[in-house]
């Protein structure tokens, strides 16, 4: 082997390596051992102990041996003093990897997962990957909160979890502010309720609204979807801000003196709805294509008007969707963090009081541990408030016969109310978005300056002909560059690493699959912000030290998108008959096989739109990275956060016009790749009526 086993060491034999390093000696006779084992068919078991046991010995050195502050007393006892070794590098990690190959081989050959090798890789591999990276950040955010003056402290943990700064009510008694919990769980449920109801009036009118320009009216729609949430921020400054459009109107205009009411609760509460509404659109509107028109049309000849049948029966059927959107809108409010950094003002949330616990001028990492916690409960338990809402009832619609019922149009008073709420709602994002382009190309239209110029995007992206070739020299080509490599290499493996598991969990049969599940789609009810905590404390000491490299990007994109994946490779394989593997198991194909040539080929739509998404959130993320990107791999949002925080608005305003640029491109053809599903219905009608 002529990987170093440590980062940053030369290259050379792991036999080499040993005579100075006796710490790896135990762990690699154990996997030696367990090498030799398989050798000889039938020790399956005598393999997958003598594998435990090498990775348990290889994660014990590397977290008892690091650097003088973090080495454990018992090996200074045993190795001496001052033993230190570098964090885990290329030699380590394949070392590592083939264990866990062979710990589901030896599973595999002890008869577990069927005996199918490939089900048990890629069942032990999920289950590593998802503790290495999920599981133990967590559990490291959780120690921190324990730890006061370099020691273990109850009491401390109590101090800083029951702080007044998260739980005073002092705002009710005339207090300047509530505590920041009071204000995020105000906040998330104002975001999750109102994206919501602005979700359902334009999937409505959508799908059964009479609308002539549907596309149009769906790309207003889904537009916020492919913009970093604070550039909607930016618009609303620039509109509502003291000095802003609309404000230096009405001040003009109608005397109405100018505020800064757009920086708090309001502000944020706006900006989060434009970025939330169409979440919450997408999802009932696939929910309202997917009921069955004939369920309409029976309550329809039993005699009920179509304000009832509406009420009694389509509104019923779209509760899961409902509580779905309620639940993403109010959990991606927990996270975010751009909007109420920019916004904010005096109303604080957790997010950005974990960020100045962070990065403030007290770097104060146990209070950041405390308030990461206390976000996570918040959404841990709006997830098991939903599960109890939504229940176990069934609420099944289509069937196996066909169905080539009329979807019914909306009854006059729920359009009437539907186009009162989605048209305005239409023209105001139609407004921020037009702002942001104008505000590109004028010289500051913060300050109503509105000279035509190129001078943000030449400052940010001015390319020079040299004798050597081209030159970028604007100052956002690098973090652009960085964000496009980030996105290309995380988003295929998300993508695919998400399939992967959807096919484990709906295929396979093995003992732990439904915590395996629980844990990977739980994943996605981590917010950003408490992921990139868990990251940042994690990951920046040995035995794994990757903080400030662009693997630590790709990796929390990775593990933050990936539960996507999961949830679309499962939608799309509950339609794909298992008769088709069967008949590839018949033909003597195993299960890599029967995955590569049959299954795979069959998700490709789940596939790219789940590669489209992770690409997407990679381009657009900012709450988790915020605290992981570095002076060498910084990503297009932060650079737009010190951007807006340096008061360069309009350098913002320009970046964030091309991000919008590059994210319609990249929508465009994965739609030309996807395309659209037809269901072979015939055009809606209005539902008639039969009887009184």
């Amino acid at each position: 082997m002529l990987l170093p086993w440590h980062a940053g060491a030369q290259a050379s034999p792991l036999a080499a390596l040993l005579p100075s390093q006796p710490w790896l000696w135990p762990g690699t006779l154990a996997l030696a051992i367990g090498v030799a084992t398989t050798l000889r068919p039938g020790h399956g078991r005598l393999l997958v102990a003598a594998v435990c046991v090498a990775i348990l010995l290889f994660a014990l050195q590397g977290l008892a041996i690091g650097l003088p502050a973090t080495s454990w007393g018992v090996a200074q006892d045993i190795f001496g003093d001052g033993v230190r070794q570098a964090a885990f590098g290329p030699g380590a990690v394949v070392v590592l990897a083939a264990a866990v190959i062979m710990l589901a081989t030896g599973l595999a050959m002890g008869g577990a997962m069927k005996g199918d090798a490939s089900v048990a890789i890629i069942a032990v591999g999920g289950a590593v990957a998802i503790a290495a990276f999920v599981i133990l950040p967590l559990i490291r955010v959780l120690a921190d909160v324990f730890v006061a003056d370099g020691g273990f402290s109850p009491a401390a943990a109590l101090s800083r979890i029951g702080a007044a700064e998260a739980w005073t009510l002092g705002c009710l008694a005339g207090a300047p502010r509530c505590g920041v919990v009071w204000n995020t769980l105000l906040l998330a449920t104002l975001t999750g309720l109102l994206s919501t109801a602005i979700g359902l009036a334009l999937a409505l009118l959508e799908s059964r609204g009479g609308l002539r320009q549907t596309g149009l009216f769906r790309a207003m729609a889904v537009l916020p979807l492919i913009t970093p949430p604070f550039v909607v921020s930016l618009a609303l400054i620039v509109l509502f801000g003291r000095t802003g459009l609309v404000s230096t109107a009405l001040w003009e205009l109608f005397d109405i003196p100018r505020s800064r009411w757009i920086y708090g609760l309001p502000g944020v509460l706006i900006a989060q709805c434009l970025s939330q509404a169409p979440i919450a659109f997408l999802l009932l509107s696939a929910a309202l294509r997917a009921i069955a028109p004939s369920l309409e049309e029976a309550a329809g000849t039993m005699g009920a008007q179509p304000a009832r049948v509406f009420a009694t029966v389509t509104l019923p059927l779209l509760r899961p969707a409902i509580a779905n959107a309620v639940l993403l809108g109010f959990v991606e409010s927990l996270g975010d963090f751009g909007n109420p950094l920019v916004l904010g003002g005096e109303f604080d949330v957790l997010a950005t009081r974990i960020f100045f616990a962070i990065a403030g001028a007290r770097h104060e990492p146990g209070r950041a541990a405390a308030l990461a916690i206390l976000l996570l409960g918040l959404t841990l338990a709006v997830f098991w408030l939903q599960e109890r809402w939504v229940g176990r009832r069934q609420y099944v619609t289509v069937a196996g016969k066909g169905d080539q019922g009329l979807p019914a149009l909306l009854p006059p008073s729920p359009r009437r109310a539907a186009a009162a709420l989605a048209y305005p709602w239409v023209a105001f994002t139609f407004l921020v978005y037009a702002i942001i382009l104008f505000g590109a190309f004028v010289h500051d239209i913060g300050r109503f300056d509105l000279t035509p110029t190129w001078r943000h995007f030449i400052e940010g992206f001015a390319v020079e002909r040299t004798a050597f070739g081209l030159f970028f020299r604007g100052a956002a080509w690098d973090s652009l560059f960085t964000t496009l490599r980030v996105a290309a290499i995380s988003a295929p493996i998300t993508a695919f690493v998400g399939i992967l598991l959807a096919w484990l969990f709906a295929r396979a049969e093995f003992r732990g699959k439904s915590a395996l599940s629980f844990v990977t789609l739980l994943t996605f009810a981590i917010p950003g912000t408490v992921l990139g905590v868990a990251y940042i404390t994690a990951f920046n000491v040995p035995p794994i030290e990757i903080t400030g490299t662009g693997m630590i990007l790709v990796i929390c994109f990775v593990f933050r998108n990936m539960p996507v994946g999961v949830r679309g490779g499962l939608a799309a394989l509950a339609q794909i008959d298992r008769s088709l593997e069967e008949a590839s198991a018949t033909m003597g194909g195993d299960a890599a096989t029967t995955l590569r040539r049959v299954v795979l080929p069959l998700l490709r739509p789940a596939l790219v739109a789940a590669l489209a998404y992770a690409f997407v959130q990679a381009m657009t993320a900012v709450s988790a990275v915020i605290f992981l990107v570095s002076a060498r791999h910084n990503l297009a949002t932060a650079y737009i956060v010190g951007r807006v925080e340096a008061g360069e608005m309009s350098l913002a305003i320009a970046y964030s016009s091309v991000l919008i640029l590059i994210m319609l491109a990249v929508i465009v053809v994965i739609d030309r790749l996807v395309g659209k599903a037809r269901l072979g219905r015939r055009a809606a009608a209005p539902l008639v009526r039969v009887g009184g």
